[in-house]
């Protein structure tokens, strides 16, 4: 084909090949080109080459041959002006060797793989690697990086079970100084509280406080955190139960260290009428409990050599074979009532906690014939610490659990709960916990795994009056990233979890709020070299 322009520009000619002339005369005006035609014309020209210029360098990344400047661009611009793109088997390629599985054991002793990115990357840049060879290197490096993380993981989650369930020496130092000093010095075996205050422990009108602890350090701090800041500590009345072994010891620390005014009483659960009369129901559980727990469970070594399970199932199962989950004290809330028929109200401490602000208020609290007012556990902005529904702890898959639970039902939290005594005395509260705790025993512990809170939510299930976040900020214990700012700002912190403030494992930055409520300087405390880190 040939093209004629005549020199007036009034006619364009074209010639057709194989001897045929067709000829189409155009009209053109007189008018000179002008300069603004011209320039949008050059702008046009000059977008068109770029754009060709960018498809048509653009290289394949599987190594086949290269294509001409406008064979690739035919080859790319083609489907899309019919609508469709151009697929590219490259990243079937890659999907289909980083699908393939791999064992462990295919990894082991191989010099070949790259141990950094660094490596990886000069390796490829320098082989000049296919897709097929970048995705086998790649896959081997992650499947290898993954492993290594995996068993870093699971020996970390070991060692913090180990640490969290040993009795840390400065602590066994202070039991057994106490306890000798109770034996030798009267003034440590004064009665708590003394006989003209004994009338206050039964005198609804005072701030019943109930806390349940083997840990004398622990309890001393829960005490003077919440003498120290209340604005009436001569209304508060601070019941304190232990065990036998522990009784002589906290006796002594309490008789050596006033809080007056503010009324401490030291208790063992065998000086308890309704204990220590015939069965009691959550001892039996507790038995039953760790024989099923030896027997099905097969201790921690058992735990980790689990190769399926993710390392945060593994770390829970750990926490499950924590001693405090078997610990007497953290069953005894469930039987309040009965441990004071006389009360009709109090508030439950968890001896890992540490109070900040003034707790009267929580005695002006409606709780609207509600039992237990706590702080829901599945709405804040912490989204790891506050995500907890009913399926976080009980197991959905069971029948007996699907069928008459709801998995989305907010949790809410033990360790500051406010307990109307009266309004729990009309309930079955306490035996539906120990039913509960029966069916999870016949089930082989296939209902929940983790201590008190799993059954606690089922027996104060629709008894719960919810109450401000202010009043317990959850997840100091296994939470690194709550700052000290935001902590400081809440009426009470827990440590929940296993790094607890008395561990060496604690957070640094965290523990300062628990260790200003201890005196470093008196002489129990130095002579057993507890220090605030």
């Amino acid at each position: 084909m040939q093209l004629h322009i005549s020199p007036s520009l009034r006619h364009v000619t074209v010639l057709p090949g194989k001897g045929v002339r067709e000829f189409i005369k155009v009209k053109v005006g007189s008018r000179r080109l002008s300069y603004r035609m011209l320039f949008y014309s050059l702008l046009f020209f000059t977008f068109l080459l770029r754009f060709v210029f960018v498809l048509s360098t653009v290289d394949t990344i599987d190594g086949e041959s290269k294509c001409s400047t406008i064979g690739c661009l035919g080859k790319r611009l083609g489907p899309r002006i019919l609508g469709r793109r151009a697929e590219s088997n490259v990243p079937e390629v890659i999907y289909q060797i980083l699908e393939e599985p791999i064992s462990k054991d295919e990894l082991q002793g191989r010099s070949d793989i790259p141990q950094t990115l660094e490596e990886f990357t000069a390796e490829i840049k320098e082989s000049k690697s296919d897709a097929k060879t970048f995705a086998i290197k790649l896959r081997d490096m992650v499947t290898l990086m993954e492993q290594r993380t995996r068993t870093a993981k699971i020996q970390e989650y070991l060692y913090r079970h180990v640490a969290s369930s040993s009795i840390p020496k400065q602590l066994h130092c202070l039991a057994l100084r106490l306890a000798n000093e109770h034996s030798t010095n009267a003034a440590a075996r004064l009665q708590l509280p003394s006989a003209e205050l004994v009338p206050a422990l039964v005198d609804n009108s005072y701030f019943h406080y109930v806390l349940a602890s083997d840990n004398v350090l622990a309890t001393s701090v829960v005490a003077t955190s919440l003498v120290k800041n209340s604005l009436h500590p001569e209304k508060i009345v601070l019941h304190i139960i232990t065990d036998r072994k522990t009784y002589y010891p906290m006796q002594a620390w309490f008789s050596l260290h006033s809080l007056s005014p503010a009324i401490i009483e030291v208790k063992a659960l065998h000086h308890f009428d309704w204990f220590s009369k015939g069965k009691v129901p959550v001892l039996e559980a507790m038995e039953k409990d760790q024989r099923v727990r030896a027997q099905f469970r097969g201790g921690s070594s058992a735990i980790v050599t689990n190769n399926t399970d993710k390392p945060y199932v593994i770390a829970a199962k750990l926490q499950a074979l924590s001693p405090k989950y078997n610990s007497l004290m953290n069953h005894i809330r469930i039987n309040l009532p009965e441990l004071f028929p006389s009360l009709t109200k109090v508030v439950f401490l968890d001896d890992d906690i540490v109070i900040q602000t003034d707790l009267s208020p929580l005695w002006d609290i409606d709780m609207n014939g509600k039992v237990n007012g706590a702080v829901e556990t599945c709405r804040g902005e912490d989204k790891f610490v506050m995500s907890k529904r009913l399926k976080s702890y009980l197991n959905f898959s069971h029948p007996l659990i699907s069928s008459n639970f709801d998995p989305n039902e907010c949790a809410w939290a033990y360790g500051m709960n406010v307990f109307d005594l009266e309004a729990w005395r009309k309930t079955n509260i306490s035996l539906t916990y120990h039913h509960w705790l029966e069916q999870n025993l016949k089930s082989d512990l296939s209902l929940w795994q983790l201590g008190t809170l799993p059954p606690g939510l089922i027996a104060f299930h629709g008894h719960v009056h919810v109450i401000d976040p202010f009043w317990h900020m959850l997840g100091l214990g296994y939470q690194e990233s709550t700052s000290f700012a935001h902590a400081e700002s809440a009426g009470v912190i827990h440590f929940n979890g296993r790094a607890k403030p008395w561990l060496d494992i604690a957070f640094p930055h965290l523990r300062p709020l628990w260790s200003k409520y201890i005196n470093f300087s008196d002489k129990f405390i130095k002579s057993c070299h507890i220090r605030a880190y």
